[in-house]
């Protein structure tokens, strides 16, 4: 069977993204202009149109582009036993010390109604909701935690893990006096990672 070539990148396309990202992070949405991120990715203002139809367009885009890693995991192999979840916030925790504004963003979105996206955010989030009930469902059949637990536990659990060490970087680093750097961030991993991991066993156990 002839295997089908890798889908190839589109560099103009991955410049308007990531000019998105950039100025989006670093202004409220009705400030940025889409004249603003053609420049900044020296790209034609009609190439937006022609990417993504219009700003809204660019700006859900540029959500799921940056969610798209994370959200892949759930339907790969990362979370077929509880250990896995050490490696799945560590993905989380390099993913978003890249842009440690992001997480900031969405929360203003969801929790403050600022800028647009909000039901577009949420669906996102509802489809990682039912991967995420199906992997627990997966790891129930494999005898791995509970019949009884609540997927939304866990999701909540694992959220609360991984989001607030991103919320909070700039204050935890100035409390501490260092940098969360890559080492940090591995470290900070592996031991969220054993401990959700070991919160999962006890359940399997009750």
């Amino acid at each position: 069977m002839t295997s089908l070539p890798e889908p190839v990148s589109d560099p103009v396309r991955e410049r308007l993204l990531k000019a998105a990202l950039d100025s989006f992070l670093a202004d409220d949405y009705h400030k940025v202009t889409t004249r603003m991120i053609a420049d900044k990715a020296d790209a034609n203002i009609s190439m937006i149109r022609y990417y993504f139809g219009n700003k809204e367009g660019l700006y859900e885009e540029m959500i799921r582009d940056t969610m798209a890693p994370l959200l892949d995991v759930l339907d790969g192999r990362m979370l077929h036993s509880v250990n896995g979840f050490e490696d799945f916030l560590l993905l989380y925790y390099e993913t978003m010390s890249k842009r440690p504004e992001f997480p900031k963003l969405i929360l203003k979105v969801l929790a403050l109604n600022q800028g647009p996206g909000r039901r577009f955010i949420q669906h996102l989030l509802e489809r990682g909701r039912t991967r995420g009930a199906n992997k627990v469902e997966a790891l129930k059949s494999a005898g791995q935690v509970m019949p009884s637990l609540d997927p939304d536990i866990v999701r909540m659990a694992f959220v609360s893990l991984a989001m607030m060490p991103m919320l909070l970087k700039d204050i935890f680093e100035e409390q501490m006096g260092r940098t969360m750097d890559s080492a940090f961030l591995e470290e900070l991993a592996e031991f969220n990672g054993r401990l959700f991991a070991a919160g999962l066993a006890l359940a399997s156990a009750e």
